[in-house]
């Protein structure tokens, strides 16, 4: 019901009912990642409204989608190579029909090999159907059948109708006619940002509080994110901003990471502002004690859960202005 300015711009501000969060960017933030998840489960339908603030706001999307969609959004053509991404079966049949020649069949033989004689395709559903309007009245032929694949990967590309649902939803946020002028690649990027979480990258884009890069916590800190796996520098991400992508142009990073130390009993749980992208990290006795409260913290604080303490705090000690963090 909403408009398409009200979504448009920097994106909207969420109010979680029945929680404490004050949001400031991070839970909009952690709700986007959310939304994505659901996408990935066939949840909701809203992708194109979705990638539409992703390119606005230029905070990424993790979607992964196959490279074939990329292609359809911004309309470059689409082969067998990029079906059998996701159909590899019916991709192979396509290839014996294309590449039959090779194999010494000759327009004498050709429908001894290939018991198909028109313009037919089997669906998703396992029917001979028409793959074009009228297909039962055009004969295939050792002449016509590269004509017939070509047909046959659009046919077998059911998404083709969900992709042009999601450029409608785009169309809300942003121009969709200029993404004739990018490429599927791009777009990826723009939408996706990196596929993997780059610890060079936040070491360029680091600001310190109450430390510097030749302290021992910092050092501890680099040296366990490097140890990492990808899944868990994902799960940090989103510990620390809400967000479980990096976008692919350094500048659209709206925010420097912040790493922060606090006076704190030693050797307790990190904490986290997905507002303003900081660690914040107490005292360690050693770098295996704060690997080991570190993974802790992300495996088991996905979503923002202290807000109602924060909360109560601000209240108390008066509200901590943004200058604070």
């Amino acid at each position: 019901s909403l408009e398409p300015d009200e979504v448009r711009g920097s994106g909207w501000e969420v109010k979680l009912v029945g929680e404490g969060a004050d949001d400031a960017g991070g839970v909009f933030d952690d709700t986007i990642t959310e939304m994505c998840q659901e996408l990935i489960s066939g949840v909701v339908t809203t992708a194109g409204i979705l990638f539409g603030v992703a390119v606005r706001t230029k905070k990424p999307l993790a979607v992964p989608l196959a490279p074939l969609v990329w292609k359809l959004l911004v309309g470059e053509p689409v082969s067998i190579d990029d079906l059998e991404e996701t159909d590899s079966l019916y991709a192979q049949s396509l290839r014996g029909i294309r590449d039959i020649h090779l194999s010494g069949v000759t327009e004498a033989n050709f429908h001894e090999v290939i018991p198909l004689e028109c313009f037919e395709g089997t669906s998703c559903t396992s029917q001979l159907v028409p793959i074009v309007a009228g297909g039962r009245s055009i004969p295939l032929t050792f002449h016509n059948r590269l004509q017939y694949v070509e047909q046959a990967v659009h046919f077998r590309l059911p998404m083709v109708v969900l992709v042009a649902a999601v450029r409608e939803g785009m169309a809300w946020i942003i121009p969709v006619p200029l993404l004739s002028l990018v490429t599927a690649q791009h777009l990826e990027q723009l939408v996706c940002g990196l596929p993997h979480i780059s610890i060079q990258l936040l070491r360029r884009v680091v600001r310190y509080r109450e430390l510097d890069e030749s302290s021992l916590l910092v050092q501890w800190l680099w040296d366990i994110l490097e140890s990492f796996t990808n899944a868990e520098r994902v799960l940090f991400m989103r510990f620390v901003s809400g967000r479980s992508r990096l976008p692919a142009n350094l500048a659209d990073l709206s925010q420097r990471f912040q790493v922060m130390k606090v006076d704190r009993a030693p050797d307790g749980l990190p904490t986290a502002q997905t507002c303003f992208f900081q660690l914040r990290l107490p005292p360690y006795s050693s770098q295996e004690i704060m690997a080991e409260r570190l993974r802790y913290a992300i495996n088991n604080c996905r979503s923002i859960d202290m807000d109602n303490y924060m909360l109560a705090r601000n209240t108390d000690m008066g509200q901590i202005s943004d200058d604070e963090y």
